[in-house]
């Protein structure tokens, strides 16, 4: 179930699984959202509150501490470990979430390369030092279709793509292969679709309800656990935005319309990227027949496999 933030998926999870569940069939809920994995990150990833599960299980929420790296290598080989153990229990395994790269490596036969700590130490080291501009340099000699793909400000996937092509000499631009096969046979690929200027407003929307909600009391708390150095964590979107608020570099209008920005740019990243999706099924999230539309799809799975 995938889409781009704001359209709903959450909600859609939860109704079709107790759509199933009326039916007799149990249902449990993947996370597929790489900011979701953060243990405390709740406002700002609009994260689902254990209390409003519906006696749903839910996985792969609150996974990782926030001076972890979240990273796909690490995340696939333990999203698909959690789908193959929910369908070896008879149930039916809805991968929800909007990293499309996160997606892309359960739903799709997709090898990622391990990774150098020593190496990986140098570069993260470089980039901090001069920044991403040297090392896109360097990038752009070993691997110039990585550069292109992942930009010259990005020093995060660039230090990525450097040690993939230092340790194998292969590219890794977070592409999807020309013709990609589904790793699990069959697979039901949803995507709930919003028109533009609608979810414009929605994503607006729902930015300023975070800081309403209390997104800086949230960063603010944790900031003792090491916020500020993690790698992923503190560059998430509205939390690199609160951070700055706090420690006095913007103002809060200022860190509001940057993060607005962001979520719309993110926004149409997530379209492009699940477009190229093969057999994708687009329904629009505010049908009123949506939740019917999404049993009758994975009602046409064969029973067997469910």
């Amino acid at each position: 179930m995938v889409g781009p933030t704001g359209t709903g998926k959450t909600d859609l999870s939860l109704a079709l699984a107790e759509a199933l569940r009326e039916r007799g069939r149990s249902a449990e809920v993947v996370n597929a959202d790489a900011m979701q994995l953060y243990s405390g990150m709740d406002i700002g990833t609009a994260k689902l509150p254990p209390a409003e599960w519906r006696s749903i299980p839910h996985h792969l929420f609150d996974a990782l501490d926030v001076t972890d790296e979240a990273t796909v290598a690490r995340y696939q080989p333990e999203a698909r470990a959690t789908i193959t153990d929910i369908l070896q229990r008879g149930a039916v395994p809805l991968l929800v979430g909007g990293s499309g790269l996160y997606v892309s490596s359960v739903v799709f036969d997709l090898q990622f390369p391990g990774t150098d700590p020593e190496l990986r130490a140098r570069l993260e080291s470089e980039l901090a030092e001069h920044g991403p501009g040297m090392l896109f340099e360097r990038l752009a000699e070993l691997d110039p279709e990585a550069a292109r793909r992942i930009g010259s400000r990005n020093g995060r996937r660039i230090v990525r793509a450097l040690e993939v092509a230092q340790l194998t000499g292969t590219s890794v631009t977070g592409a999807l292969p020309e013709e990609p096969s589904p790793w699990h046979e069959p697979t039901v690929i949803i995507g709930l679709a919003a028109p533009r200027d609608e979810l414009v407003q929605r994503l607006d929307a729902r930015v300023e309800r975070m800081w309403a909600d209390g997104l800086l009391r949230e960063v603010s708390e944790l900031l003792p656990r090491g916020l500020d150095r993690g790698m992923t964590a503190r560059r998430a979107i509205g939390y690199a935005q609160a951070l700055a608020e706090l420690r006095g570099e913007v103002g809060r209008e200022e860190a509001i319309a940057q993060t607005q920005q962001l979520t719309r740019r993110y926004a149409r990243r997530q379209v492009s990227w699940f477009k190229r999706y093969p057999g994708i099924h687009w329904l629009d999230y505010d049908d009123p027949g949506l939740v019917e539309s999404a049993l009758a799809l994975v009602d046409g799975l064969p029973a067997a496999d469910r």
